[in-house]
C-alpha cells in the first residue's frame, strides 16, 4: 500500500523557488509562482520570448544540481529525462519537487486551484489524473456562494473572538454554521 499525501498550502512569498523548462506549460507555472510572491529562477536551454520579460531569473543552460541550492521548492516543465535528473538531485537534497505532467518524479502535486474572495479551495488526483480535478474544481466553484467574502468576514471576527475568549476549537464549528445561517435571514410566510 503506498502512502497518501499530505495537503498544504506553501507560503512562497521572497522564498526562492526554481523552475526547470521554459515552454508553454512552464509560463503558467512561472505566473503561478509569481502570484504567489516567490523569487523565481527559471533554469532552460531556450525559452519562449515573454520570459526575457517575466521579473524572475532567467538562465539559458541546461539544469545542472547546483541550481537546486538554496531553493524551498522546485517545479520541473521539461522533458521526462530532464524531470528524473531534477527529482533525484530534489531528493538528496530533501526539496520537493514538483514534476509537471510527470507525477512519478514528483514529490509535490500542483492541485487545481479555485481562489474567490479569500478562499482557496485546491482538488488534487495525486498527478493522476489533472483533468479531472480540473472539472471537480469547476464543480466546487459552481457551489460556491456568489457571497463568500462574507462569509470570510463573519469567521474572521467570531475567530478572534473566540481566541480570546477560549473557545475550544471543537466548539467552534457549530458556532460558526450558526453565525453563517443568520446571514440569510428566513423569509416571513404570508398567510
Amino acid at each position: 500500500m503506498s502512502a497518501g499525501t499530505f495537503p498544504l498550502f506553501l507560503k512562497l512569498g521572497g522564498r526562492r523557488v526554481l523552475l526547470v523548462g521554459a515552454g508553454r506549460v512552464a509560463w503558467w507555472k512561472l505566473e503561478t509562482l509569481l502570484a504567489a510572491g516567490a523569487d523565481v529562477t527559471v533554469v532552460a536551454p531556450a525559452a519562449l520570448p515573454e520570459f526575457s520579460r517575466a521579473p524572475a531569473r532567467l538562465v539559458l543552460r541546461p539544469f545542472e544540481e547546483d541550481d537546486l541550492d538554496g531553493v524551498w521548492l522546485v517545479v520541473s516543465a521539461a522533458t521526462p529525462d530532464v524531470n528524473r535528473r531534477v527529482a533525484a538531485a530534489a531528493s538528496a537534497r530533501r526539496v520537493f519537487v514538483n514534476s509537471v505532467d510527470d507525477p512519478d518524479h514528483a514529490t509535490a502535486y500542483a492541485g487545481s486551484v479555485l481562489r474567490r474572495d479569500g478562499v482557496t479551495v485546491a482538488v488534487s488526483t495525486d498527478g493522476r489524473a489533472p483533468a479531472l480535478a480540473r472539472l471537480l474544481r469547476e464543480a466546487l466553484d459552481s457551489l460556491l456562494p456568489a457571497d463568500v467574502s462574507s462569509w470570510t468576514d463573519v469567521a474572521r471576527g467570531l475567530r478572534r473572538a473566540w481566541r480570546e475568549a477560549r473557545v475550544p476549537l471543537e466548539a467552534r464549528r457549530p458556532l460558526l454554521l450558526h453565525a453563517l445561517n443568520r446571514l440569510y435571514p428566513r423569509e416571513r410566510l404570508t398567510s
